[in-house]
């Protein structure tokens, strides 16, 4: 009798143990597929040294030889999608955004991705996608920059209470679009503001503290050049780049789901941004700052 109970007693551990075992595995899997993906390791596999093929087979291509992406901090990369809209078509797969007139006349429009260094023509609709692999605050200033290699003066254009409520907060997983989604209109029209502009400047500061002497209001903040060249000597510096073989794909409903709430964060297999930003110098800890150039093309010489 004594015999016939240990072994049910075992036989009983030993069912307790499988199920814990499978309760842990099937947990471990779960928390690997929701949680928030490691936008280094999405993009490039340090340990292998090639670029990382995502879930659509499109992959990054070094596009910095000379900037070497090795001993990179994880954490201080970032991805920077721009977009630029067109007109919706029939067969679109792409997801659509409601563009309202001022007449209250709505279009539909499809975001397209840009490859980074791509010119643009004066009246181009376009948006900014920001994926940081931190947690931590963003910020975008804005400089016009012109054919003699002067700039005007820099604006802060996020963020403001106009774009969501203030919240410039980002983390690893959620996109962060500018313009938001629900602002009127949802995009920026680029426009010369004089002849011999060449190109908008755009700087991205990344840092784990908000910035002390930022305002927020419902305006941009005029900031003076000698702070954002303070700025730039601290927390700049020459930035790489991957590329991803994904120009002229259009915005996705994950994209649009992930922008602005914690709710949606992008997974492992999730379109991955289009240009990925690194800086083997900044520290793991350290605020970063990016500049990138939205380009006008140069106007074609009229033909006699």
């Amino acid at each position: 009798m004594r015999a016939r109970d240990n072994k049910l007693r075992v036989a009983l551990m030993s069912y307790l143990a499988l199920c814990l075992l499978y309760s842990f595995a099937a947990s471990s899997v779960a928390w690997q597929a929701d949680r928030p993906r490691d936008l280094w390791d999405t993009a490039f596999d340090a340990k292998r040294k090639q670029p990382r093929r995502t879930a659509n087979k499109a992959g990054y291509r070094l596009s910095t030889p000379d900037i070497s992406p090795r001993n990179v901090a994880g954490d201080t990369v970032v991805g920077v999608t721009v977009w630029r809209l067109r007109p919706a078509r029939i067969n679109d797969e792409g997801e659509r955004m409601a563009v309202v007139h001022e007449d209250e006349e709505t279009e539909a429009w499809i975001p397209e991705r840009v490859r980074s260094g791509a010119s643009f023509a004066e009246g181009d609709r376009v948006r900014l996608t920001i994926e940081a692999a931190r947690a931590g605050y963003l910020y975008v200033i804005n400089r016009e920059q012109f054919a003699d290699g002067t700039y005007s003066e820099p604006e802060m254009i996020f963020p403001t209470t106009r774009t969501r409520r203030g919240d410039n907060r980002v983390q690893p997983g959620l996109l962060v679009d500018i313009p938001a989604q629900d602002d009127r209109p949802p995009y920026l029209t680029l426009k010369r503001s004089r002849g011999n502009q060449s190109a908008e400047l755009l700087s991205f500061i990344i840092s784990k503290a908000p910035l002390e002497g930022v305002q927020i209001s419902d305006r941009p903040q005029r900031l003076s050049a000698e702070q954002v060249a303070l700025w730039e000597k601290s927390w700049g510096g020459p930035f790489g780049r991957l590329e991803l073989d994904g120009a002229g794909q259009t915005w996705t409903k994950a994209e649009r789901e992930a922008s602005g709430t914690v709710a949606r964060l992008l997974g492992r297999d999730a379109p991955a941004p289009q240009t990925i930003y690194y800086n083997p110098a900044i520290k793991y800890d350290a605020p970063l700052l990016l500049a990138i150039r939205l380009d006008y093309a140069r106007p074609r010489a009229s033909r006699r």
